[in-house]
């Protein structure tokens, strides 16, 4: 993971195993488990932690360093309480972050996101994440690690996040390419949602990259620069234009931002409240 000089995003934004093994004693160094199973999954991403995670890393709980307050999943927290709540997990604002998931890149690209969201660059995901890190024998650990309190700064960059308003709002200028990162089953409203109540299909206009297609997915190896390009480019995604993600509960349309992150694409948001805001019955149009 390096840092100054002429690293490229690719470089700062990505961790390998063996990276992650040699690093592991460094004070500065926080790693975070963000584990997350879809409504209906046999177990939580809690659970999952508490059976076995790599020596040293805390949990980050998605549905709880979130604005609980509303009424939608794991939606973004306002400042102060992101910053309160990942510092009491350690982070402070000299940490190094590496954040990992099972697979890799399904849901350690939405805390690598939230950090950015508040001003935090130094965050870097695990590549092929826990399931290459057991495959590979490396130790496991069911122990919870000691609280440090650290003293975290959020400052938060709006231009990273989209409300409905925003999105709704789009659909009238299409200044921003709208790229859903659900199935193609959901996308086109022939799959079920995993949470009750939604009306199946998509936003208008919107194209779908399910987000499994980004990484390989026997070893969960993120694919090149130009692999990424070509994905999008081959749906008609213009890079030179500004990029909204969207997905079922604004986790895995992060590993869309991230993607897009490491060949250089900055301009890129999140549409937080995702599928489970719009798809609620009411006064948004659904394609399928």
């Amino acid at each position: 993971m390096a840092h100054g000089g002429m690293a490229s995003p690719r470089d700062t934004s990505l961790v390998s195993t063996d990276w992650l093994a040699d690093n592991l004693g460094d004070p500065k160094l926080v790693v975070l488990d963000i584990r997350f199973n879809l409504p209906g999954s046999p177990t939580t991403g809690a659970e999952d932690y508490a059976a076995g995670h790599i020596a040293g890393a805390h949990f980050f709980d998605v549905d709880t360093i979130a604005d609980t307050s509303i009424d939608l999943p794991h939606m973004l927290p306002v400042p102060a309480q992101f910053a309160a709540q990942v510092g009491a997990l350690g982070v402070g604002d000299n940490s190094v972050v590496v954040v990992y998931d099972g697979p890799g890149l399904m849901s350690s690209a939405r805390a690598w996101w939230m950090f950015r969201v508040f001003g935090f660059e130094r965050v870097a995901i695990l590549e092929g994440g826990f399931r290459k890190w057991i495959a590979e024998g490396r130790p496991v650990s069911t122990d919870s690690p000691p609280q440090k309190t650290a003293h975290f700064v959020a400052r938060f960059h709006p231009e990273l996040v989209r409300s409905k308003a925003d999105v709704f709002a789009n659909l009238e200028t299409h200044r921003e390419q709208v790229v859903d990162a659900r199935s193609a089953g959901r996308f086109a409203g022939t799959a079920p949602e995993p949470r009750p109540g939604l009306r199946g299909g998509h936003i208008p206009g919107s194209t779908n990259l399910p987000f499994g297609e980004l990484s390989d997915p026997a070893t969960g190896r993120v694919r090149s620069d130009d692999e990424i390009r070509t994905l999008f480019s081959s749906l008609g995604v213009d890079l030179t234009r500004p990029v909204v993600a969207t997905c079922g509960s604004g986790v895995t349309s992060c590993a869309l931002a991230f993607a897009l992150h490491l060949t250089g694409k900055t301009d890129v948001a999140i549409y937080d409240g995702s599928w489970s805001e719009w798809a609620m019955s009411g006064d948004t149009p659904v394609e399928t």
